[in-house]
């Protein structure tokens, strides 16, 4: 069996993903806030090559697979903390733990969102994120609002994940990215709760083709396939798993 890492590992689709895992009998190390192996707060940078330390440590034979599953929401009041932890955290975690991946020609599935591609997005945000400009993503973070800093992070790592992708398959290890819609979880049911977002939210969650949202085993279900040998031509792929959303909304656009 596999030696995997997953962050997010303590809720929502991060835990899933790490239960699923450990159901096929997987060794998985999580990473967390809190009830986790790893305990670490990744929007702090010490902390994040911390753990990559701390997993490189534990697995010194290399790693099958990676899940950087950990991030906030549109509602964050502390908006700074969105492009630190689901942009840059995920990007510097991943690019860390590349030759432990190497070692075992593994593969690591992002977790990116339909949010990037169904609403317009600033820019000026999303290439600071690629060009790695930590200080001025954390300035502009307090002039645009959570669905911009969220959907425009989600929408920056899908490319850079795609960007990435050739030389680290030259190199044995596949990166795809998942695409969850809306799926029921805390960090969502939070969102939901908000008096700003909240009415957005349900809104959308309204308008998904198959009627309902997703459960955090949907994703991980679809995470598992593209960590596994059954997805060993998929590389560079953002799968949406988002209820026919992403097909509604951009119908043309392929």
């Amino acid at each position: 069996m596999g030696e995997f890492v997953v962050t997010g590992a303590a809720s929502g689709i991060g835990r899933a993903i790490k239960s699923a895992l450990e159901i096929e009998g997987h060794v998985v190390i999580g990473v967390d806030l809190h009830d986790t192996d790893i305990c670490a707060d990744l929007s702090n940078n010490d902390e994040v090559e911390r753990s990559i330390q701390t997993i490189r440590s534990h697995c010194p034979d290399g790693l099958d697979g990676f899940v950087p599953c950990a991030g906030t929401g549109v509602e964050n009041p502390n908006k700074k903390l969105i492009p630190l932890v689901n942009y840059f955290a995920v990007v510097e975690m991943v690019e860390g733990l590349m030759p432990s991946l190497q070692l075992r020609r593994g593969a690591a599935v992002l977790v990116c969102s339909n949010s990037a591609t169904v609403q317009g997005h600033d820019e000026g945000y999303v290439q600071c994120l690629l060009d790695n400009d930590r200080d001025k993503a954390v300035e502009l973070a307090e002039s645009l609002t959570g669905f911009q800093l969220y959907g425009g992070g989600k929408l920056a790592l899908a490319r850079w994940m795609r960007k990435r992708s050739t030389s680290a398959a030259q190199a044995g290890v596949r990166l795809n990215a998942l695409a969850p819609g809306y799926t029921q979880t805390a960090m969502t049911e939070s969102g939901m709760k908000d008096p700003v977002v909240g009415p957005s939210m349900e809104a959308f969650v309204k308008s998904i083709p198959l009627g309902t949202g997703a459960q955090p085993e949907d994703q991980a279900n679809a995470a598992l396939f593209l960590l596994s040998d059954k997805a060993s031509q998929i590389a560079g792929s953002v799968l949406f798993v988002d209820g026919g959303h992403d097909a509604m909304f951009r119908p043309d656009n392929f």
